[in-house]
């Protein structure tokens, strides 16, 4: 009886210890990945629940569309962003002009000489060792062959679901950009314009191209164009699509908790080749964002710091690198037609950004004083694009009043640059 009875125990001491190891399983598997999503990078309960929820809240959703717009889309607030880094990153074949020679130098820690010439000027040396990127010979090349090409697949890819990756014929892709209104295919061309004026080269080579019925570059996915209620005659941008290319964090000195980016050779001398090369590019990125007033690049991560402190830790949005550091600017449609829309919203960030800034390349400095002293900006912007766009009539251009706003940006900039010479000419 004894015997039976120590068995019995036993069984029951066993089915218990089964019975506490079936629920804690799963249990301890669930504490465990919240333990992970606590302990991850950047995570914090606070900061992970953000992440899960900021579709709603981000500055895309505050500001996608004006109220009275928004009828057209069926009273949905498409969120205005733009290529995201998860799709683009190392997926872009970047194929732009350089030596081997040049390429060599930049990689090692030698310097040739004072990252900073004549107070805010990035040295002659680093100037030399930049790549042109794309430079304007290749950049019609690709526009002539991107408006002939016949276009055989569209499918997700650039970002926004109104967007399509597109392959032509020759295998050869591109970004179509339909955009929730006209503004921001107007904005993303015209952006592009502007920096050629600007001798900005970062930018990736852009063509419109109009949809129609009778138009022999989309015959073959004229079903896949139905099936994404693209109008008909709308006129789409197409960018190219480069591969290899990886997401950059914004630099050191133009966090929030930094000073900002400054000629002051004690916080530029112990900069490599490399970084001084980035840093270059990143002070044409502020200079022409600023005049742009492109809300979707640094000034976005800016404004979001009201709910994550640690989001200039992560990559940039609408920022791209190649693997040999040559900074891309993509996605620009939040530039100059919808980024003045909005500027009252905005321009706080923008000056903050640009403020933080001083130190330049001289030949943008000299772009932007030869605008400002002649003030033909709007007139030399729009011969600029009629004559290399056969559809800019379509698109049409600035407004009167936008066009102020881009020479009044230009004549602030110019300030700005003089302010900082008075500042640090003498040192």
């Amino acid at each position: 009886m004894r015997v039976v009875s120590a068995n019995l125990f036993a069984l029951l001491l066993l089915c218990a210890l089964a019975s506490v190891f079936y629920v804690w399983s799963p249990l301890e598997t669930r504490l465990e990945r919240h333990k992970r999503r606590l302990s991850a990078p950047g995570g914090g309960a606070f900061h992970q629940g953000l992440a899960e929820d900021l579709s709603a809240k981000t500055f895309r959703a505050l500001l996608a569309v004006p109220a009275a717009q928004r009828p057209h889309l069926g009273g949905r607030l498409e969120s205005p962003n733009l290529t995201h880094q998860i799709v683009s990153a190392g997926s872009r074949d970047y194929h732009m002009n350089g030596d081997n020679k040049r390429s060599t130098q930049r990689e090692g820690p030698v310097k040739l000489g004072s990252p900073v010439e004549d107070g805010v000027f990035w040295g002659e040396w680093l100037e030399d060792l930049r790549h042109e990127g794309f430079t304007e010979e290749y950049a019609r090349g690709w526009r002539e062959r991107a408006r002939t090409h016949r276009v055989v697949k569209l499918e997700p890819g650039c970002g926004r679901r109104s967007n399509q990756l597109a392959t032509f014929a020759d295998g050869t892709k591109a970004c179509v950009r339909y955009g929730i209104n006209a503004d921001q295919v107007q904005g993303e061309t015209l952006t592009y314009y502007l920096a050629s004026l600007l001798g900005i080269t970062n930018l990736p080579p852009l063509v419109l191209s109009q949809l129609s019925g009778d138009s022999e570059q989309w015959a073959a996915v004229r079903t896949r164009v139905d099936a994404l209620q693209w109008s008909d005659r709308a006129v789409v941008s197409l960018t190219e699509w480069v591969s290899n290319l990886t997401g950059v964090v914004t630099p050191a000195p133009l966090r929030q908790e930094s000073s900002g980016l400054h000629p002051v050779l004690e916080q530029l001398g112990n900069k490599t080749t490399p970084e001084l090369l980035e840093l270059m590019q990143w002070s044409d990125l502020i200079l022409f964002d600023y005049l742009t007033a492109n809300f979707d690049r640094l000034v976005s991560n800016l404004f979001s710091l009201q709910w994550d402190s640690r989001v200039m830790e992560r990559d940039t949005n609408n920022l791209l690198k190649t693997p040999r550091g040559d900074l891309v600017f993509i996605d620009n449609e939040a530039g100059l037609v919808h980024g003045f829309r909005v500027l009252n919203m905005w321009e706080k960030y923008h000056s903050t950004v640009l403020s933080s800034v001083c130190v330049f390349r001289r030949r943008t400095t000299e772009r932007v004083a030869e605008l400002h002293r002649r003030r033909d900006s709007r007139k030399r912007l729009l011969e600029l694009y009629r004559d290399s766009e056969p559809l800019s009539v379509e698109l049409g251009f600035l407004s009167d009043e936008h066009a102020g706003v881009l020479q009044d940006r230009i004549d602030r900039l110019h300030k700005h640059i003089l302010h900082c010479r008075g500042k640090y000419s003498q040192l």
